[in-house]
């Protein structure tokens, strides 16, 4: 597993950021770079489970198993990633998923100033996601920072 980086400067405050990057509405917005379904069902409390959701091209849910492992709003955001939903079934004991289960998603919500944050998202990778990943990632962040900008 290696870690890739991403990060982009948002003219927002960073309880702005932080509100753009966990609001329902918002969250989807940001994430359909990824899927254009893209929904979260749980909270961003420190220890509380949620799941990244959307819907595949036949109509069935997929998507991720999480545990929120460390919550300092408005600054730091620590996702642990331990299983996944295909086809609406929950996963966390097959060998696909032991080959890279647990990993993280780290946010970091660094001040600049009053108005502006530098959003920074470090993440577990393996080569089999990284062109994925560089090229979703960047048109997430380009989203987020509309969202939070508006």
């Amino acid at each position: 597993m290696k870690k890739l980086r991403y990060e982009i400067t948002i003219n927002a405050n960073r309880e702005k950021v932080w509100q753009a990057v966990t609001g329902n509405k918002t969250y989807s917005e940001w994430t359909a770079a990824f899927n254009p379904t893209s929904y979260y069902e749980g909270s961003w409390n420190e220890g509380d489970n949620i799941r990244f959701l959307g819907v595949d091209d036949e109509g069935k849910t997929g998507g991720m198993l999480s545990m929120i492992e460390k919550s300092e709003q408005p600054s730091y955001l620590s996702i642990k990633h331990y299983g996944q939903i295909v086809k609406g079934i929950e996963d966390t004991t097959s060998d696909e998923v032991k080959a890279w289960a647990p990993m993280h998603e780290n946010y970091t919500l660094e001040k600049i100033n009053d108005n502006s944050t530098r959003f920074i998202a470090e993440l577990d990778s393996n080569e089999a996601w990284d062109a994925m990943m560089n090229e979703m990632w960047p048109n997430a962040l380009k989203k987020l920072k509309e969202i939070a900008e508006r």
